[in-house]
């Protein structure tokens, strides 16, 4: 039974033996129009279903093959050793979007992009979703996965697709959350065998003496490092405490620009082939600085040439950073010959002469070019405890020539030489170099 024909008059009248026939022979047709339309709407309905299953199996085989080749490429990156760049590469382009490597401070180590500093989306809020969660997260095209060893937090991973990831992209996005972990363990420990191997060297260059010179330099050369040419040794502390964090990033920073780096008495020591003291310190208080988030001191021994020269450079870049922290000098970097007179008191060599050159050295050379003796002005200037009649009479001239005089040297050192700081600099200097005059003759 699939439904009633009814039929009537509007009068009464009786229906005949045809009449009943008709009505029953159009019964028969609507049955079959009836059952021909049913059997329409279910096939239509299962060629739908067809339809939607032959979508989903060609998704679920392309989001498979996607997997597959993802797997492939990520196993391939690791057996010829690459690195998280290489990661976010395979994953930017599998996925179809832009990805971000994070360390765990949500600092950029990779990205197919730019930086992670103005994205539009809550970075911390993402990444501390995805550690809780442990797998990844979504918040509109934005995902994120957290790079875990066992228990330990390494990174981030940061994808922003305008495709939506199914099961599979999931999947293979976390896959690469454990990619991106085993390659930052692997150079981790890489890192920290070469710091080692890095750290022992300059341990023995530092300990002395030094036997075999050869083979330093050959153990040098391994490491990629030149034990040759101009070094500069840096000694650098942080008060923060944090002194794992201090030696991996001299570490780090020692790799960068070629050097060793080591650790000894709560400093590390860095020797950089960099041949100007100052530059060399400045940098490294910079760099560690910016590393720990928190002040670094460094002191810098004068550029060496040779090795044997390390064990008294490292002395010396120690007491210009113990120098430093006793003028309340914490968060900067400097050389010996930087601190002025303490420099030349600091330093293992006493050479005297960039102290000289850089106090008075314009006031030097304007007596060498002209003939004059604007340094006997100045040392009677001192001797008669700076004042003009005593100073005139010793020199036996007009009060106005030792007024114009002084005035020359000001234009020559700067309006702050009789400051009492830059006076006294002055002064040493000045009897340094009559001292070493006299002893030159």
């Amino acid at each position: 039974m699939i439904g009633v024909l009814y039929a009537s008059n509007r009068s009464e009248r009786p229906f005949d033996r045809d009449d009943v026939s008709l009505l029953a022979t159009l019964a028969a047709h609507a049955a079959i129009a009836l059952d021909n339309a049913r059997l329409l709407s279910e096939t239509s309905v299962a060629l739908d279903e067809l339809n939607t299953a032959s979508t989903l199996l060609r998704e679920h085989t392309k989001g498979i093959e996607r997997a597959s080749d993802a797997h492939d490429r990520f196993t391939q990156l690791i057996l010829r050793g690459g690195d998280v760049n290489d990661v976010a590469a395979a994953v930017s382009e599998v996925l179809a979007g832009a990805l971000w490597v994070l360390d765990t401070e949500n600092r950029t180590l990779a990205t197919t992009a730019g930086s992670s500093d103005n994205l539009s989306i809550d970075v911390p809020g993402m990444t501390a979703a995805a550690r809780t969660a442990g797998r990844a997260v979504r918040r509109d095209n934005w995902w994120a996965v957290c790079v875990t060893a066992g228990p330990e937090a390494l990174g981030t991973l940061l994808l922003h697709s305008e495709h939506k990831l199914n099961e599979y992209d999931q999947r293979t996005f976390e896959r690469a959350a454990l990619v991106t972990a085993l390659l930052l363990l692997l150079r981790r420990s890489v890192a920290e065998t070469e710091s080692r191997v890095k750290g022992e060297l300059l341990d023995d260059l530092l300990d002395g003496p030094l036997r075999d010179i050869d083979n330093l330099r050959e153990r040098a050369r391994r490491v990629g490092a030149d034990l040759d040419g101009p070094h500069t040794l840096v000694v650098a502390r942080s008060a923060s405490g944090d002194r794992s964090r201090l030696i991996a990033a001299a570490s780090f920073l020692a790799g960068q620009l070629r050097g060793l780096s080591t650790e000894r008495q709560g400093a590390v020591v860095l020797l950089v082939p960099l041949d100007d003291p100052g530059k060399a310190a400045r940098k490294v208080c910079r760099e560690l600085t910016g590393a720990l988030s928190a002040p670094v001191t460094a002191g810098a021994s004068a550029a060496i040439e040779r090795p044997e020269q390390v064990p008294a450079a490292r002395r010396e870049a120690r007491r210009c950073l113990e120098a430093l922290e006793a003028l309340g000098r914490d968060g900067e970097g400097a050389s010996a010959a930087e601190l002025g007179f303490l420099g030349v008191l600091l330093g293992d060599r006493r050479d005297i002469t960039p102290f000289v050159r850089r106090t008075i050295g314009p006031v030097l050379d304007y007596d060498a070019e002209r003939g004059t003796d604007l340094i006997g002005t100045l040392q009677a200037y001192f001797t008669n405890d700076r004042n003009l009649a005593r100073t005139r009479e010793a020199l036996q001239i007009h009060v106005n020539t030792v007024t114009q005089r002084l005035e020359r040297i000001t234009k020559l050192l700067d309006d702050g030489w009789q400051q009492p700081d830059r006076s006294m600099e002055v002064q040493v200097a000045l009897r340094l170099h009559l001292v070493s005059r006299r002893s030159a003759g």
